[in-house]
C-alpha cells in the first residue's frame, strides 16, 4: 500500500501478489497484453512491452490466469499510473513499462470473481 508523504495510506484495499501465469488483455481486443504484477478489489497493477498499442485507447480489459482457466471479463477501468521502467540488461532492446489501473463500476458478478480470485489464486499479501 503506497504511503503519501506525510506516511498516511491512500489505498482503500490491500493488494494481493498474483501467480506468473496471470495476465490483462485490454480492450479492444488484444490492444496491450501485461503480465498482472498485484491486484485488489479496487484495482490492479501490470507490466508490458512498450510499444504496443496505446493505452489511452483502452477502457476495458479482461483478467485471465492460465493456470486454472480464470477469467474475468469486460472490467471497466481508469489509468492511475504508468510510467517505463528502467532495462537493467543492455541485450534486451524492448523497453518494459509498468501500468496501474483503477476498476470503475465493477457488477456484482464481477465484484464476486474478484473476490474468488483473491481468496483462491493469490500468493498473498503485497508487503511493503
Amino acid at each position: 500500500m503506497t504511503k503519501r508523504k506525510d506516511g498516511v495510506e491512500r489505498r482503500k484495499h490491500r493488494r494481493f501478489q498474483v501467480p506468473s501465469g496471470a495476465f490483462v488483455e485490454l480492450c479492444p481486443r488484444g490492444a496491450i497484453v501485461g503480465k498482472i504484477v498485484d491486484i485488489s478489489l479496487g484495482g490492479l497493477a501490470f507490466g508490458y512491452i512498450d510499444g504496443q498499442k496505446p493505452l489511452k485507447r483502452s477502457s476495458e480489459l479482461h483478467v485471465f490466469c492460465v493456470e486454472n482457466g480464470f477469467c474475468l471479463r469486460e472490467v471497466r477501468f481508469k489509468t492511475v499510473w504508468d510510467f517505463e521502467i528502467p532495462n537493467e540488461l543492455p541485450v534486451n532492446s524492448e523497453a518494459m513499462r509498468q501500468s496501474g489501473v483503477r476498476f470503475k463500476r465493477l457488477g456484482r458478478d464481477q465484484r464476486s470473481q474478484l473476490k474468488y480470485f483473491i481468496e483462491n489464486h493469490t500468493m498473498g499479501e503485497v508487503q511493503l
